[in-house]
């Protein structure tokens, strides 16, 4: 691998120059969301520093942008950071070799590979088999951005728009598969009969929303399936505002499929029931992730029923955030005089 630094891209002046904590920010695939779920809780101020990323790299590799190293002037001048928080393996070279440049503590989301020890925190799922040590805070699924404070503004801007849709009201988050491009039609058509099925049993409705990976037939087929029920249907790529936070809000009962771990985390972040759907659609990883939660109680299988049953709200970038606070309040300034 090329030098860590040169995976620091130009544009890092989007927040606060002495911003105490920086944020590696790889735009794809959002990766750095729990990262910035984990910052977002903490409540101090921070920066978000993008990762430069070239398309024509081999095998997904950082290359050299801007300044020498790819370090921007923006940044050679800024503040020095007294935490940075990365996620995922393009972020751990840059966290690194910051690491080295300036003693800041760093915060790891997901395994940075055979680099682990050189990390003072890594937030690591159940499901990628955590080891014991010290540095490392096991965590169910991920960080989400999905704060209680911003569910319930979700749910407020919503709720007029929505009002005409009945209760119960049941999320659909439809994916596609893990390994390939787009969903068969024939999954995405039965389980849109299953879940309004469901709903028109109970007297409800249907919010249901598509993914990059479902594609537009199986789209189609999902729209056909829902019917003339009272439902509605965002289709992925659809302008104006995103829905989600306030599908999820307003649900009464949510069903995921079962290709997407940021789905099935944000999902939890509800007080609703949440199922999971197309266990044919996750590869091995998927598979260990659904897993861990049915064992905590979090998520069921979806069956023939969405009934209920006592479960508390996840918000793993809280608990992040509490545990980044007591380990590293001297570093933060937590505690010091005003």
């Amino acid at each position: 691998m090329e030098d860590a630094s040169t995976c620091l891209a130009g544009n890092a002046q989007t927040a606060s120059a002495g911003a105490t904590i920086w944020v590696l920010d790889d735009p794809r695939h959002d990766r750095a969301g729990a990262a910035l779920a984990i910052a977002e809780r903490l409540g101090l101020p921070f920066r978000r520093v993008p990762l430069a990323t070239s398309w024509l790299a081999p095998l997904g590799r950082l290359a050299p942008r801007g300044a020498p190293f790819g370090l921007p002037a923006t940044l050679e001048k800024a503040a020095t950071p007294r935490l940075v928080i990365g996620a995922g393996a393009r972020g751990a070279g840059a966290a690194l070799w910051l690491k080295r440049q300036t003693g800041s503590r760093l915060v790891q989301c997901m395994r940075p590979g055979p680099r682990a020890a050189g990390f003072d925190l890594l937030v690591v799922g159940w499901h990628d088999d955590p080891p014991a040590r010290a540095n490392v805070l096991p965590v169910l699924g991920e960080p989400s951005r999905l704060s209680p404070l911003r569910l319930q503004h979700a749910g407020r801007a919503w709720a007029e728009r929505l009002v005409h849709l009945p209760h119960p009201r049941v999320a659909l988050f439809v994916g596609g598969p893990a390994f390939a491009s787009e969903m068969p039609p024939s999954l995405a058509h039965g389980l849109g009969r299953q879940v309004a099925a469901l709903a028109r049993r109970a007297g409800g409705a249907v919010l249901a929303a598509t993914g990059p990976r479902t594609g537009r037939e199986a789209t189609e087929a999902l729209a056909a399936a829902l019917g003339a029920g009272p439902h509605m249907l965002h289709r992925f790529g659809e302008p104006g505002e995103n829905p989600h936070p306030a599908m999820l809000a307003l649900a009464d009962a949510v069903v995921v499929t079962a290709d997407s771990a940021p789905a099935l985390s944000e999902a939890c972040a509800t007080s609703a029931p949440v199922y999971v759907a197309l266990p044919e659609l996750a590869g091995a990883r998927q598979r260990r992730l659904i897993a861990s939660f049915i064992a905590a109680g979090q998520a069921r299988r979806l069956a023939h029923s969405l009934a209920a049953w006592p479960r508390t709200p996840l918000d793993e970038a809280a608990r992040v955030a509490q545990d980044i606070g007591t380990r590293f309040a001297a570093d933060l300034g937590l505690g010091e005089a005003d």
